[in-house]
């Protein structure tokens, strides 16, 4: 499915908001005519509105009829419309409906209060009102948006519980197979090891101790040359870095201010993030493979850097120490994040990280997508204690557009149901035990 950002006046392919283009269908003939908007759903959902007020607006500004609550999620305009049209009313619905009024960030929730209809911004924190005078506008407060209520809830357990019948001999073939994943990787790790100097991946002990030696390496002033000041971390050799950097850059590296702190802050510009990825980046093109960047100095980079204790510090490594072959990468690469991940904040990024890789590499690598490549993923961050079973199941419960577009969150999640049902049973076999 074709994405397009929610802002198409923004051109960046890495711009956050993502959204389905509308897809039509045109039926009937005569006065009998139709437009069916098949996706307008999904489309409603990366928005945060109801479907309605979506299709009300359509019918608003093209004076057409239209339902407003379908049962069978056919969403119709009288007449004939093309795709582009209506995509290009929708960009005014997403202007006078979605954005903020001050940062035109979609992040906003429709607020009803004392006759006014107000966005209020999840980014910025302002809350802006909407024109009153608008004809939709009349239309809301008559159909004021639901919250999440009892229906909804009842809703998504069903359709996962049709899910979960459909897979219920693939779950046991799932769950065994992550297993045999595991040996033929702990088979595959050995044999790297007689062949190279790196020792196990995967041990805690081996990359504790990695890390302790460099540590005291940078430590060492009086061994610190002058080609090697960038793992020099006193404040001295620090504020010589920063200006050397260009000015533009230099006022962007924020280190341990509030966008450091806000989890919900995705930074604009240059950032000591940013600096991170593309270090990790230049090093896999110079050593020809993403799996030959050396964890250790990854470490070290992101010490230097002033970052190894964020949350988002994580979250960058999820998308750039793994590519298509996640699978296979995630014990090589558990020494690095269990030094980096200490608190369920960081094994949140982590899941997001996931979510960001699977959007970007699904493309070429549609398998990614599939539930049983999913359900192997989740099972190597589980068994190599990187998610706990609380992060990972209250994760699995809802989808959220934080990292990705909504449908993408859903489509992950539905691909997890067979690992968190796993999560599941086995917890009330320990129940039953006990």
């Amino acid at each position: 499915m074709a994405l397009v950002n929610v802002r198409r006046d923004v051109t960046d392919a890495f711009y956050r908001y993502k959204m389905e283009k509308l897809q039509t269908k045109i039926e009937g003939k005569g006065n009998g005519i139709k437009t069916v908007v098949t996706n307008l759903s999904s489309v409603a959902q990366s928005l945060a509105r109801p479907g309605s007020y979506v299709i009300k607006y359509f019918g608003f500004e093209l004076g057409a009829q239209t339902n407003i609550d379908p049962p069978d999620d056919r969403w119709i305009i009288n007449g004939a419309h093309d795709a582009p049209k209506l995509q290009d009313y929708l960009d005014g619905f997403i202007n006078k409906f979605v954005l903020c009024k001050k940062c035109k960030n979609p992040e906003t929730d429709v607020v009803i209060k004392d006759g006014h209809i107000l966005l209020d911004c999840k980014a910025c924190g302002q809350r802006t009102e909407v024109d009153l005078r608008l004809k939709l506008s009349g239309f809301i407060l008559k159909n004021q948006p639901r919250k999440g209520g009892k229906k909804d809830k009842a809703e998504r357990r069903a359709a996962k519980k049709a899910k979960q019948q459909q897979q219920q001999n693939g779950n046991k073939e799932n769950g065994h197979g992550s297993g045999g994943d595991d040996n033929s990787e702990n088979g595959s790790n050995s044999t790297g090891d007689k062949n190279s100097d790196e020792g196990d991946p995967g041990s805690d002990d081996e990359f504790t101790r990695k890390i302790t030696a460099d540590a005291q390496v940078i430590d060492a002033p009086t061994e610190v040359k002058d080609d090697e000041w960038a793992v020099d971390m006193s404040e001295k050799a620090v504020k010589a870095r920063q200006n050397q950097l260009p000015n533009e850059f230099r006022q962007k590296l924020v280190l341990g201010g509030a966008e450091d702190e806000d989890e919900d802050a995705e930074g604009g510009g240059s950032t000591a993030y940013d600096a991170l990825g593309d270090w990790v980046q230049e090093e896999a093109t110079k050593a020809g493979s993403i799996d030959k960047v050396d964890g250790i100095q990854v470490y070290i980079k992101a010490k230097e850097l002033g970052i190894e204790t964020k949350h988002r510090t994580v979250l960058v490594l999820a998308q750039t120490l793994f590519n298509e072959n996640v699978i296979t990468q995630i014990p090589k690469r558990a020494g690095i994040f269990k030094q980096l991940i200490t608190s369920e904040r960081h094994e949140k990024a982590l899941l997001g990280g996931i979510e960001r890789l699977l959007a970007a590499k699904g493309k070429k690598h549609p398998e990614l997508m599939t539930t049983d490549k999913i359900v192997k993923i989740l099972h190597q961050l589980y068994d190599k204690d990187l998610v706990s079973e609380e992060v990972v199941t209250k994760w699995g419960t809802k989808a959220s557009k934080k990292y990705v577009d909504i449908s993408t969150s859903k489509k992950i999640r539905r691909g997890a149901e067979p690992f968190l049902k796993w999560l599941e049973e086995a917890e009330e076999d320990d129940s039953d035990e006990e």
